[in-house]
């Protein structure tokens, strides 16, 4: 029993002082609370040797928890790395977000990268709470430490791209998309940014090729086969995109996007049954439906079905009568039916398609109606020819202005 105590003392005083000194070294306040609880431990030794009594055994096993073995294990900790005072004020700064006190935890953490500026952890923590904050040149700068610290942080990479395209900063961002991409080319979110990105800035081939890139990684992806069919089309490459959308179709067969492009590439090619089905389908989409129906009714035209037509244009009328009303005037084909179609006093834009549709979306869905509208006076020859060519849209209306030459000249 005495040796024990002996030997308990002599440990405990060792790393007692040993602790003492690395306070006084680090000129760090945090081991105040290992050395408390270390004298908690000698405190309890010092109960049973002066009163003479024998701790029962929650007490010895206290006892030697705090005065031995949690401070040696924060010593063996610190050797491979683990600091203890890094440790903490994370904690704190964690347990300050939990409560809602963003302030708190943040100067915590201020503090600490002032400290120790090579902490990965506490420049994330900061960065993230910038972002929120709505602070995106600070949320750069403690995203790029932690890149410093840590290379493969491609999560940090990805969300300063993020950011230098919520400033505005496109070509910024690109390059570092790129860049990751290279490193590391599954990474679907970085992808799509990059995607969205360059077909934003009308760069379609390159977003092609980063589209196609990816698809080898993720080829039953809905959104990458989706978007490559908008690059497609805006390049007028309609046979691709056409492949691209019927995949995307079939991979989820809920979006609608996809199956009014279709319905608007059958119309290109005069597959007027085929635009009909995919146009049946994508009026289930509120944002789809107006501009669908009208579609309908057009198609019911060409049909010589009179009483449809009529019945799918009010009906589009009814989903957005601004939109269709100024669409119906403009589009000579309507003439025979205008005195059946029912036209409001009062037009009104209820259409939610401009606050859903994607920027490329739009863009995408108008140069397809515009193709319609140029192709509409084409032969069947001329479509074969479109199809086996993939003549380009400058090319079509070439063959336009010569049909109209021909016309005069007879």
């Amino acid at each position: 029993m005495i040796v024990e105590q002996l030997i308990f003392t002599v440990i405990t005083f060792a790393i007692f002082v040993y602790m003492f000194l690395r306070m006084i070294k680090n000129n760090d306040t945090t081991y105040v609370i290992i050395l408390v609880l270390e004298a908690i431990g000698i405190a309890l030794n010092f109960v049973e040797v002066l009163f003479n009594v024998k701790l029962n055994m929650l007490f010895l096993i206290l006892k030697y928890v705090l005065a031995i073995i949690l401070p040696l294990a924060i010593i063996i900790l610190e050797k491979n790395g683990f600091l203890l005072n890094e440790f903490l004020a994370v904690t704190r700064a964690n347990f300050y977000l939990m409560m809602g006190n963003d302030k708190k935890a943040k100067q915590a953490l201020i503090d600490l990268v002032t400290k120790k500026p090579q902490n990965y952890k506490a420049h994330k923590m900061l960065a993230q709470i910038y972002e929120n904050e709505g602070g995106m040149r600070k949320a750069i700068d403690e995203y790029v430490q932690a890149i410093d610290i840590d290379k493969k942080d491609y999560d940090s990479y990805y969300k300063i791209a993020n950011l230098l395209n919520g400033l505005n900063k496109k070509d910024e961002a690109s390059e570092m998309l790129f860049n990751l991409l290279n490193k590391k080319p599954e990474m679907l979110e970085a992808t799509n940014l990059l995607g969205e990105i360059l077909l934003e800035q009308e760069k379609y081939k390159e977003a092609v090729n980063v589209y196609q890139e990816a698809l080898k990684y993720n080829p039953v992806n809905y959104d990458l086969n989706y978007n490559l069919g908008i690059a497609y089309t805006m390049l007028n490459d309609f046979q691709n995109a056409k492949t691209c959308y019927e995949k995307a179709a079939q991979i989820n067969s809920l979006l609608y996007n996809a199956k009014y492009s279709l319905a608007q590439i059958a119309l290109i090619y005069k597959d007027l049954e085929e635009a009909e089905k995919r146009f049946l389908e994508a009026i289930e989409d509120e944002r789809l439906s107006a501009d669908g129906y009208f579609e309908l009714a057009k198609i019911y035209l060409l049909k010589g079905d009179k009483e449809t037509a009529i019945k799918y244009i009010n009906i589009a009328i009814d989903e957005n009568s601004m939109k269709i009303v100024d669409k119906v005037k403009k589009d000579p084909i309507f003439i025979p039916i205008m005195a059946k179609i029912s036209i409001p006093f009062n037009l009104e834009d209820t259409s939610k398609e401009q606050e859903k549709l994607k920027i490329e979306e739009r863009r995408a869905k108008e140069h397809l109606e515009e193709m319609c509208e140029i192709t509409r006076n084409l032969s069947y020859n001329d479509i074969n020819l479109l199809k086996k060519n993939r003549k380009s849209k400058e090319k079509i209306q070439e063959i336009i202005k010569e049909d109209n030459q021909k016309e005069r000249q007879e």
